[in-house]
């Protein structure tokens, strides 16, 4: 709105940032269990769509731009800094196999699902499932990146958010739950209680702590995350644009996560304080396309895309099942990698302490992963929903 209340830069990043970290304050000050269901980033997106769309921020601002341009490509790097390869296959073995069957689940499903729902949805929809594959195959980062790669309007992307929060509040308890079916499960993979004992020994003697980071780790960071954004932007503006999907920015995202899986490799990764400011500009990101959303737009498309995606969930789904039966897989394992996937790094640990704490280093871990795999595997799924599209 062009008469908002307020329209400066600073101010627009205050409110923004003070939405969400006064979400994190609640969850963390009552600790209640709300929070388990309905997660603070639900309401880091939607109250900045309320007040752009009641006067109080504009929706309109070249800072929103200039997040799109710089703080999105820092966070990627940072997150991917974490990713440890080789500590998450030599634990989880085969299970690794299964969470990556389970991507090729969400990548598969989606055109599936938006086939079954597309004739009540409108023609630029499939953007919306789009930047929802980022979130099932990775986290919220990726669906922040992909969702501005292949330009979601603030409406799917707030569609998405809402598939995102009402699946997650039926498949996150199925996961659970699946612990007392570890019997039957195991007598259908054909497990053995070798490997069961064999990877909770690994797990145990996994060290995943960091120390807490000082202010030179935090200029460390910076100058990686600056660096990549800057360079990747350079080498994308000289490659060859195919629209609808791979478009200057989506190859700025590509070369970022190659970047960043790349450093995982060095010693970029022992840099205490990553994750965590990753995270926060995550969640800034996610304020950022709430403001950004037209509220009006949501009410009538709501109903089949959230359909869609539970047909696309269940295909997941089934994918997980298969290749937990081929690989021979325990239910703990099977619960993570689909947690890893869906949920990422936020649900992962929360499974993975429910199955048995031991796990809870390896899923995080697993969800690391997730967010390596998430861009690449959600530009592909864009691309497929591009075709049905």
């Amino acid at each position: 709105m062009a008469d908002a209340l307020i329209h400066g830069d600073a101010g627009i990043l205050f409110v923004l940032a003070g939405n969400a970290a006064f979400w994190f304050f609640l969850e963390k000050k009552t600790k209640a269990k709300f929070f388990n269901y309905v997660p603070p980033l639900i309401f880091i997106y939607l109250l900045p769509a309320v007040f752009s769309n009641t006067g109080i921020i504009t929706n309109h601002s070249a800072v929103y731009d200039w997040m799109g341009d710089v703080i999105l490509p820092v966070f990627l790097v940072l997150l991917l800094l974490d990713v440890d390869v080789k500590a998450t296959i030599r634990v989880m073995g085969r299970g690794v196999f299964v969470m990556l069957i389970g991507t090729l689940g969400v990548v598969v499903g989606a055109p599936i699902a938006y086939m079954v729902v597309k004739g009540w949805l409108e023609p630029d929809a499939w953007t919306g499932y789009g930047a929802l594959a980022g979130s099932w195959i990775g986290g919220t980062g990726n669906m922040a990146a992909v969702a501005e790669g292949i330009g979601t309007s603030g409406t799917n992307f707030g569609l998405a958010v809402i598939a995102d929060n009402l699946v997650y509040l039926i498949w996150l308890p199925l996961l659970l739950n699946a612990k007392s079916l570890a019997k039957v499960f195991h007598k259908f993979t054909g497990v053995s209680d070798a490997h069961l004992d064999r990877m909770k020994s690994l797990a145990d003697e996994m060290v995943v702590e960091k120390p807490a980071p000082e202010m030179r780790h935090l200029l460390y960071l910076i100058a990686i995350g600056f660096g990549v954004a800057w360079l990747s932007e350079q080498i994308a503006s000289v490659l060859t644009p195919l629209p609808p999907v791979f478009t200057a920015k989506t190859y700025q995202i590509l070369l970022v996560t190659i970047s960043g899986i790349a450093l995982s490799f060095t010693g970029a990764r022992k840099i205490p304080g990553s994750h965590e400011l990753a995270m926060a500009l995550v969640y800034l990101f996610v304020s950022r396309m709430g403001a950004k959303t037209v509220v009006a737009g949501l009410a009538g498309q709501a109903l089949p895309f959230v359909a869609g995606a539970y047909i696309w969930i269940f295909i997941h789904g089934a994918f997980i099942l298969l290749a937990a039966r081929l690989f021979r897989i325990d239910i703990h394992t099977a619960a993570i990698s689909s947690a890893a996937n869906i949920g990422g790094a936020a649900s992962a640990p929360i499974v993975a302490a429910y199955h048995d704490e031991r796990l809870v280093p390896v899923s995080i871990l697993m969800a690391l992963i997730g967010y390596a795999v998430g861009n690449v595997a959600a530009f592909g799924t864009a691309w497929l929903l591009s075709l049905v599209a």
